[in-house]
């Protein structure tokens, strides 16, 4: 097959002004459906990207992203730790390892109560790693201090409570009960609290802080015992690839590990954010699906109008392959001049989005909020690579046409 001479007859096909008036109506149109359809995938999945991620720093910055669990305890933690991190594979993913203790209570003020989860912490420990402690005012993290029983709540939940700073609280865990001839009495303390967070999520009204000593105390067990690590990922969505590895890693020094992540609650949160953005890409896929049908519809007139020169062609010699990459190149060009304008328009406007949103006085998100967009290389290379498969697909057939044509017949009253 000579693909110059190809496309070199496919080209002069483009270019030249369409004889059918029609058909010329249905390839604007089918290059418009893939320029709107490629932008509008572009900017959609920037956004959904932007939110997922968004969710991410929210969420799983202020819960455990991954937990190692040692029911009789971790003697010299950080010696240990150190040991296991010295394994590459596990080293380029893990930002830190700090002791946690959690526990599901019951939060009661003056005015409300509610359930809630503590997380014991060492906030001098969790301050390089923890986006709460970036998250909270007045440096509230800095005053959990043993002893002290001071406590940091997520706004939402102070706000549901009616309390400030200073105001007091009682926690009641149900991980220190005891049994009594009245029945089982839970483990309950009086706390102050020292400040709030703000996520900006749904943990700033179930998740609470205290310090490590005085979440142990509060369940009733040794304060100076640590028997669970919370773990800081890179990539908290690592978490399933990274929970054997630590496995293996602390088995080879003799200590025998169990681990939960973040899917225990949050998983179905964040498979519901794909699933919808996996829909919406499908939805607006069917777009450039679409205008690849109009191509295939305008290709087959053009094979119609263009017969008689296929039939001459065919008989000078121009093999079966190379009158059908005439028709392909024809509908790649159209294709690529759709794919083109829609990548340069999808990625300007993404990058643009929240100025443009600004300037009409639209605020999806409310008032003094910017919509969180980002550009993904990797999809825009899939959007790009994909649209060109479904319209290199759509030209086989009116290509296959095209080869099919007998000179005899159709040049039989020429």
């Amino acid at each position: 097959m000579n693909f110059g001479f190809s496309f070199f007859i496919g080209y002069r096909y483009w270019r030249a002004r369409k004889a059918n008036a029609f058909a010329s109506f249905i390839t604007f149109f089918a290059v418009s459906g893939i320029f709107l359809g490629v932008a509008a995938l572009i900017v959609v999945s920037s956004v959904m990207n932007g939110l997922e991620g968004q969710l991410k720093n929210r969420i799983l910055g202020a819960v455990p992203q991954l937990t190692l669990i040692n029911e009789t305890g971790f003697n010299d933690w950080q010696s240990l730790t150190q040991q296991v991190l010295t394994d590459d594979g596990l080293n380029q993913h893990i930002r830190g390892v700090v002791p946690t203790t959690t526990t599901q209570a019951m939060i009661q003020s003056s005015k409300n109560i509610s359930a809630v989860q503590v997380y014991g912490v060492y906030p001098e420990l969790e301050q390089a790693l923890s986006s709460i402690a970036s998250h909270t005012y007045s440096n509230a993290f800095e005053q959990l201090i043993a002893a002290d029983y001071n406590i940091v709540l997520g706004s939402e939940l102070a706000r549901k409570l009616g309390v400030n700073s200073g105001d007091r609280i009682r926690l009641l865990s149900g991980d220190g009960v005891v049994y009594s001839p009245m029945g089982p009495v839970p483990s309950q303390r009086k706390f102050t609290v020292a400040g709030v967070f703000e996520m900006g999520s749904q943990v700033d009204a179930s998740v609470a802080y205290v310090h490590y000593q005085d979440a142990r105390k509060l369940k009733r067990q040794n304060s100076q015992e640590i028997d669970a690590l919370r773990v800081y990922l890179t990539d908290p969505f690592s978490a399933p690839q990274i929970a054997p590895m630590m496995v293996n890693a602390f088995a080879l020094q003799d200590v025998e590990i169990t681990t939960s992540d973040w899917r225990q609650e949050y998983g179905h949160l964040f498979s519901a954010v794909k699933m919808e953005k996996n829909m919406m890409s499908l939805m607006l896929s069917l777009i450039v699906a679409v205008a690849a049908f109009n191509m295939v519809s305008a290709l087959v007139m053009m094979v119609v109008d263009k017969t008689t020169d296929v039939a001459v062609l065919k008989t000078q010699g121009v093999t079966t392959s190379s009158v059908m990459a005439i028709f392909v190149v024809q509908g790649l060009l159209n294709a690529l001049l759709g794919l083109i304008l829609g990548t340069v328009v999808g990625i300007g406007l993404t990058l643009n989005l929240n100025s443009i949103l600004s300037a009409l006085g639209i605020a999806i998100l409310g008032a003094g909020q910017t919509l969180p967009v980002a550009l993904s290389v990797t999809q825009l290379s899939y959007i790009i690579v994909g649209s060109l498969l479904i319209t290199l697909l759509a030209t086989l057939y009116p290509a296959l046409s095209a080869a099919r044509v007998q000179p005899a017949s159709a040049l039989r009253y020429e």
